[in-house]
């Protein structure tokens, strides 16, 4: 059978899509541009990297655009020149997991940058991702938003040298300012007395080399909000998931980094629809005061009254297996190339 080319010359003259090919049956393709940048990693494979908020496949996002979208190509930005390049090759979109470049002694922000020349990008901006990445702003904006978040403090090492001096009562839950993955969370960030909470901030400064984010501990469940920005009318989509987590030694369920990193929780379906609705509503309203774009995840837990509370969020989650992924699959029944298709449909739409 032989598909006739039906596609007017209008369709042509806009760059829209491509003909058929005559007497072959292929798909129609959108002519745009597309590039996926990335950045060296000098490290072991899909190690971290400060700069880096999400660790594309990108080979495997290649295979699926190139079969919707005409140019799309990797590229390797390993010095400002590359950048320069890019901007002048100005393609429709670049679709990164990159945060900023570091040359010449300065920061690059890679969606601001690219932004000043109008270039289309998926994620957030500098503003937006600093926000988010530093849980003590995150969490003064959220109160600010009358979002609901549990109580707080930022803490060093030899800051309260009395257990009457801190500001909220135990259990307290005990986290790093910065960093993401469940980095600085162990058995000890639930802490009960004041022994516990100084060896946990000094913990946390000598290995994490950060302040300690200090809140009143939620022992209710937990869960994560997948979001979605929709690329015609700017609306969000929220995908909410409860995460289950065994009880440790100590009885308590932990979100940790080993958790995390062995794959041990289990993530399911939120079916109550009263408890979705309170879900969506936070993370929605926590997305747009973080000033969110085009997606992102929103951490949430119970109080002991089952109310929901802000904890994180992540303007950059994780494309691969990860709650993002795993929110779009249960509530979308989505899969991989959706996502990444819906992804690349709405950083195109955003200018």
């Amino acid at each position: 059978m032989i598909i006739k080319n039906t596609i007017n010359e209008e369709n042509l003259a806009t760059g829209k899509i491509l003909p058929l090919k005559k007497n072959n049956i292929f798909p129609i393709k959108i002519i745009k541009t597309i590039e996926i940048v990335i950045v060296p990693n000098f490290g072991e494979i899909n190690s971290h990297q400060d700069n880096v908020g999400i660790i594309l496949e990108e080979k495997k996002i290649l295979e699926i655009l190139s079969k919707r979208y005409r140019n799309v190509s990797i590229t390797k930005i390993n010095c400002e020149k590359d950048l320069e390049k890019l901007v002048i090759r100005k393609p429709d979109l670049v679709f990164s997991g990159v945060k900023y470049f570091f040359f010449n002694n300065r920061k690059i922000w890679l969606n601001d940058y690219l932004e000043m020349f109008g270039i289309s990008y998926i994620a957030s901006s500098k503003v937006a991702l600093d926000n988010e990445s530093n849980k003590n702003r995150a969490k003064k904006i959220i109160q600010k938003a009358k979002i609901k978040t549990a109580d707080f403090f930022i803490t060093n090492p030899g800051e309260y040298l009395d257990e009457a001096l801190i500001p909220i009562k135990f259990p307290l839950f005990i986290k790093p300012v910065t960093g993401g993955d469940s980095r600085g969370i162990d058995k000890h960030s639930i802490v009960l007395n004041f022994e516990s909470f100084v060896a946990k901030v000094l913990d946390i400064k000598v290995k994490q080399n950060s302040s300690s984010l200090v809140e009143t501990y939620l022992p209710g469940k937990e869960y994560s909000v997948g979001i979605f920005e929709d690329s015609i009318d700017g609306s969000l989509r929220a995908m909410p998931i409860e995460i289950i987590v065994k009880k440790n030694i100590d009885g308590y369920c932990i979100l940790d980094f080993d958790v995390k990193k062995n794959d041990e929780e289990k993530v399911i379906l939120v079916t109550d629809i009263k408890i979705f609705n309170k879900l969506s509503k936070l993370a929605k309203n926590s997305f747009r005061a973080l000033g969110g774009k085009s997606l992102g995840r929103i951490d949430i837990k119970m109080n002991h009254l089952n109310v929901p509370h802000f904890i994180e969020a992540n303007l950059m989650p994780g494309l691969r297996k990860g709650y993002f992924y795993r929110s779009c699959v249960l509530n979308l029944g989505m899969s991989y190339e959706d996502m990444i298709y819906s992804i690349a449909n709405t950083g195109l739409s955003s200018h």
